[in-house]
Protein backbone atom coordinates (compact mmCIF):
# COMPACT_ATOMS: atom_id res chain seq x y z
CA UNK A 1 0.00 0.00 0.00
CA UNK A 2 2.57 2.32 0.91
CA UNK A 3 4.25 1.52 -2.40
CA UNK A 4 1.47 2.61 -4.50
CA UNK A 5 1.01 5.66 -2.24
CA UNK A 6 4.41 6.51 -3.25
CA UNK A 7 3.94 5.51 -6.73
CA UNK A 8 1.02 8.25 -7.36
CA UNK A 9 3.08 10.78 -5.45
CA UNK A 10 5.68 10.56 -7.96
CA UNK A 11 3.29 10.77 -10.71
CA UNK A 12 1.91 13.71 -9.67
CA UNK A 13 5.41 15.19 -9.38
CA UNK A 14 6.11 14.24 -13.08
CA UNK A 15 2.46 15.77 -14.01
CA UNK A 16 3.24 18.77 -12.06
CA UNK A 17 6.93 19.32 -13.36
CA UNK A 18 5.43 18.67 -17.23
CA UNK A 19 2.79 20.86 -16.46
CA UNK A 20 5.39 23.81 -15.61
CA UNK A 21 7.28 23.25 -18.63
CA UNK A 22 7.15 25.13 -21.90
CA UNK A 23 4.04 23.84 -24.20
CA UNK A 24 5.02 22.50 -27.19
CA UNK A 25 3.34 24.17 -30.30
CA UNK A 26 2.60 21.10 -33.00
CA UNK A 27 2.36 23.66 -36.00
CA UNK A 28 1.31 20.47 -38.28
CA UNK A 29 -2.11 19.79 -35.36
CA UNK A 30 -3.03 23.14 -35.94
CA UNK A 31 -2.75 23.28 -39.88
CA UNK A 32 -4.99 20.33 -39.65
CA UNK A 33 -6.92 21.68 -37.51
CA UNK A 34 -7.55 24.47 -39.24
CA UNK A 35 -8.10 22.80 -42.56
CA UNK A 36 -10.82 19.97 -40.97
CA UNK A 37 -12.59 23.65 -40.49
CA UNK A 38 -12.28 24.94 -43.30
CA UNK A 39 -16.43 25.54 -44.02
CA UNK A 40 -16.57 27.22 -40.49
CA UNK A 41 -13.68 29.46 -41.73
CA UNK A 42 -15.11 29.92 -45.08
CA UNK A 43 -18.48 30.82 -43.48
CA UNK A 44 -16.81 33.46 -41.42
CA UNK A 45 -15.32 35.13 -44.20
CA UNK A 46 -18.30 35.45 -46.10
CA UNK A 47 -20.41 36.56 -42.72
CA UNK A 48 -17.42 39.31 -42.66
CA UNK A 49 -17.48 40.36 -45.95
CA UNK A 50 -21.29 40.82 -45.93
CA UNK A 51 -21.12 42.92 -42.86
CA UNK A 52 -18.28 45.15 -43.87
CA UNK A 53 -19.97 45.40 -47.61
CA UNK A 54 -23.45 46.04 -46.22
CA UNK A 55 -22.14 48.65 -44.00
CA UNK A 56 -19.62 50.84 -46.72
CA UNK A 57 -23.11 50.47 -49.23
CA UNK A 58 -25.18 51.38 -46.39
CA UNK A 59 -24.36 53.30 -43.21
CA UNK A 60 -20.75 55.06 -44.62
CA UNK A 61 -20.74 58.47 -45.39
CA UNK A 62 -18.52 59.51 -49.00
CA UNK A 63 -15.89 61.80 -48.31
CA UNK A 64 -14.36 64.15 -51.41
CA UNK A 65 -11.23 65.72 -50.90
CA UNK A 66 -10.52 69.28 -52.17
CA UNK A 67 -7.07 70.86 -53.14
CA UNK A 68 -5.87 74.09 -53.47
CA UNK A 69 -1.42 75.20 -54.02
CA UNK A 70 0.31 78.36 -53.69
CA UNK A 71 3.63 79.31 -54.68
CA UNK A 72 6.21 80.94 -51.48
CA UNK A 73 8.18 83.21 -52.86
CA UNK A 74 10.19 86.04 -50.42
CA UNK A 75 10.53 88.89 -52.54
CA UNK A 76 8.54 91.52 -55.00
CA UNK A 77 11.00 92.02 -57.41
CA UNK A 78 13.50 89.87 -59.06
CA UNK A 79 13.79 86.25 -57.98
CA UNK A 80 17.60 85.53 -57.02
CA UNK A 81 18.86 82.68 -55.70
CA UNK A 82 19.46 83.65 -51.97
CA UNK A 83 15.42 84.25 -52.03
CA UNK A 84 14.87 80.80 -53.01
CA UNK A 85 17.04 79.75 -50.36
CA UNK A 86 15.72 81.82 -48.16
CA UNK A 87 11.60 80.85 -49.32
CA UNK A 88 12.90 77.02 -48.99
CA UNK A 89 14.00 77.93 -45.25
CA UNK A 90 10.01 79.35 -44.44
CA UNK A 91 7.71 77.45 -45.96
CA UNK A 92 7.58 74.92 -42.70
CA UNK A 93 6.59 78.64 -41.38
CA UNK A 94 4.22 79.47 -43.90
CA UNK A 95 2.07 75.90 -43.47
CA UNK A 96 2.10 76.07 -39.96
CA UNK A 97 0.52 79.84 -40.60
CA UNK A 98 -2.15 78.65 -42.79
CA UNK A 99 -2.89 75.98 -40.47
CA UNK A 100 -2.77 78.12 -37.22
CA UNK A 101 -5.87 78.95 -34.88
CA UNK A 102 -6.37 82.28 -36.47
CA UNK A 103 -6.67 81.43 -39.87
CA UNK A 104 -9.01 78.74 -39.33
CA UNK A 105 -11.06 80.89 -36.67
CA UNK A 106 -11.74 83.80 -39.96
CA UNK A 107 -12.49 80.85 -42.35
CA UNK A 108 -15.25 79.52 -40.23
CA UNK A 109 -16.78 83.58 -39.78
CA UNK A 110 -16.08 83.77 -43.54
CA UNK A 111 -18.39 80.59 -44.18
CA UNK A 112 -20.45 80.51 -41.07
CA UNK A 113 -19.24 76.89 -40.14
CA UNK A 114 -20.86 75.25 -37.36
CA UNK A 115 -17.45 74.20 -36.68
CA UNK A 116 -14.38 75.31 -33.89
CA UNK A 117 -11.06 75.60 -35.26
CA UNK A 118 -10.02 72.19 -33.96
CA UNK A 119 -13.10 70.73 -35.90
CA UNK A 120 -12.24 72.33 -38.79
CA UNK A 121 -8.47 71.30 -38.23
CA UNK A 122 -8.87 67.81 -38.01
CA UNK A 123 -10.52 67.86 -41.73
CA UNK A 124 -7.12 70.53 -43.13
CA UNK A 125 -3.83 68.71 -43.98
CA UNK A 126 -1.52 71.21 -45.87
CA UNK A 127 1.75 69.77 -46.97
CA UNK A 128 4.84 71.04 -48.17
CA UNK A 129 6.60 68.60 -50.36
CA UNK A 130 10.31 67.86 -50.29
CA UNK A 131 12.32 70.51 -52.33
CA UNK A 132 9.95 72.44 -53.54
CA UNK A 133 8.46 76.08 -52.22
CA UNK A 134 5.13 74.98 -52.94
CA UNK A 135 2.58 74.58 -50.04
CA UNK A 136 -0.63 72.11 -50.99
CA UNK A 137 -3.87 72.51 -48.72
CA UNK A 138 -5.91 69.46 -48.79
CA UNK A 139 -9.53 69.47 -47.22
CA UNK A 140 -11.71 66.42 -46.53
CA UNK A 141 -15.22 66.19 -45.74
CA UNK A 142 -18.33 64.45 -46.36
CA UNK A 143 -19.80 67.45 -48.78
CA UNK A 144 -17.94 68.24 -51.93
CA UNK A 145 -19.12 71.45 -52.35
CA UNK A 146 -18.27 72.47 -48.82
CA UNK A 147 -15.01 70.90 -48.75
CA UNK A 148 -14.23 72.91 -52.23
CA UNK A 149 -15.48 76.24 -50.09
CA UNK A 150 -13.26 75.48 -47.47
CA UNK A 151 -9.77 74.79 -49.46
CA UNK A 152 -10.18 78.17 -51.32
CA UNK A 153 -11.12 80.51 -48.19
CA UNK A 154 -7.54 78.92 -46.65
CA UNK A 155 -5.97 80.00 -49.13
CA UNK A 156 -7.15 83.24 -49.50
CA UNK A 157 -7.37 83.82 -46.17
CA UNK A 158 -3.91 81.89 -45.18
CA UNK A 159 -2.01 84.09 -48.74
CA UNK A 160 -3.30 87.29 -46.70
CA UNK A 161 -1.87 86.03 -42.80
CA UNK A 162 1.53 85.01 -44.61
CA UNK A 163 1.87 88.30 -46.54
CA UNK A 164 0.71 90.58 -42.84
CA UNK A 165 3.25 88.27 -40.89
CA UNK A 166 5.98 87.88 -43.57
CA UNK A 167 5.66 90.87 -45.08
CA UNK A 168 8.16 90.38 -47.92
CA UNK A 169 6.33 89.25 -50.83
CA UNK A 170 2.71 87.39 -51.13
CA UNK A 171 2.77 84.01 -52.29
CA UNK A 172 1.23 82.97 -55.65
CA UNK A 173 -1.87 80.89 -56.16
CA UNK A 174 -1.01 78.11 -58.54
CA UNK A 175 -4.27 76.46 -58.13
CA UNK A 176 -7.89 76.76 -57.08
CA UNK A 177 -10.11 74.20 -55.78
CA UNK A 178 -12.84 73.80 -58.41
CA UNK A 179 -15.98 71.17 -58.43
CA UNK A 180 -14.59 69.07 -60.71
CA UNK A 181 -11.18 68.23 -59.37
CA UNK A 182 -12.75 67.46 -56.24
CA UNK A 183 -11.75 63.77 -55.38
CA UNK A 184 -14.48 61.23 -54.10
CA UNK A 185 -11.74 59.46 -51.88
CA UNK A 186 -14.07 57.05 -50.14
CA UNK A 187 -12.49 53.23 -49.71
CA UNK A 188 -13.87 51.24 -52.15
CA UNK A 189 -16.57 48.26 -51.62
CA UNK A 190 -14.10 45.65 -52.67
CA UNK A 191 -11.69 46.97 -49.98
CA UNK A 192 -14.66 46.47 -47.02
CA UNK A 193 -15.42 43.39 -48.37
CA UNK A 194 -11.21 41.91 -48.49
CA UNK A 195 -11.10 43.26 -44.65
CA UNK A 196 -14.05 42.01 -43.27
CA UNK A 197 -13.45 38.59 -45.13
CA UNK A 198 -9.77 38.66 -43.79
CA UNK A 199 -11.14 39.95 -40.04
CA UNK A 200 -13.84 36.72 -40.05
CA UNK A 201 -11.18 34.48 -40.81
CA UNK A 202 -8.80 35.89 -38.31
CA UNK A 203 -11.31 35.55 -35.74
CA UNK A 204 -12.66 31.59 -36.13
CA UNK A 205 -8.50 31.28 -36.90
CA UNK A 206 -8.06 32.47 -33.61
CA UNK A 207 -10.52 30.57 -31.76
CA UNK A 208 -9.59 27.45 -33.20
CA UNK A 209 -5.98 28.02 -31.75
CA UNK A 210 -7.01 29.25 -28.72
CA UNK A 211 -9.05 25.57 -28.34
CA UNK A 212 -6.01 23.72 -29.36
CA UNK A 213 -3.71 25.74 -26.72
CA UNK A 214 -6.21 25.19 -23.66
CA UNK A 215 -7.37 21.48 -25.07
CA UNK A 216 -5.21 19.31 -22.09
CA UNK A 217 -6.76 16.25 -23.06
CA UNK A 218 -4.82 13.49 -23.88
CA UNK A 219 -5.49 11.64 -27.22
CA UNK A 220 -3.10 9.09 -28.27
CA UNK A 221 -0.18 6.99 -26.15
CA UNK A 222 2.07 9.22 -27.84
CA UNK A 223 0.82 12.51 -26.03
CA UNK A 224 1.39 10.66 -22.64
CA UNK A 225 4.59 9.59 -23.31
CA UNK A 226 5.41 13.29 -24.77
CA UNK A 227 3.82 15.65 -21.82
CA UNK A 228 4.10 13.24 -18.97
CA UNK A 229 7.17 11.26 -19.65
CA UNK A 230 5.61 7.87 -18.11
CA UNK A 231 5.54 4.62 -19.46
CA UNK A 232 1.22 3.21 -20.82
CA UNK A 233 0.49 -0.01 -18.89
CA UNK A 234 -2.55 -0.72 -21.28
CA UNK A 235 -4.33 0.90 -23.42
CA UNK A 236 -8.83 -0.16 -24.15
CA UNK A 237 -9.62 -0.16 -27.38
CA UNK A 238 -12.86 1.46 -28.06
CA UNK A 239 -15.07 -0.61 -30.23
CA UNK A 240 -18.73 0.99 -31.70
CA UNK A 241 -21.45 -1.44 -32.62
CA UNK A 242 -22.60 -1.76 -36.05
Amino acid sequence: MEKLVEMDERQLQVVNEAAEDEIEIDLREIFYVLLGNWKSIFLAMLVGAVILGAYRTFLLKPSYQADAMIYITNTDSLITFSDLQLSAALTEDYANIINSRTVLNRVIDELQLNLDFSELRELVKVENPDSTHIIHIMVTCDDLELSRNIANALLNVGVHQIYQIIGSGEPTVIDYSEAEAVLDVTPSLLRFVAIGALLGMFVVGAILVVRILMNTTMKSEDDIDRYLHIPVLAAVPYFREK
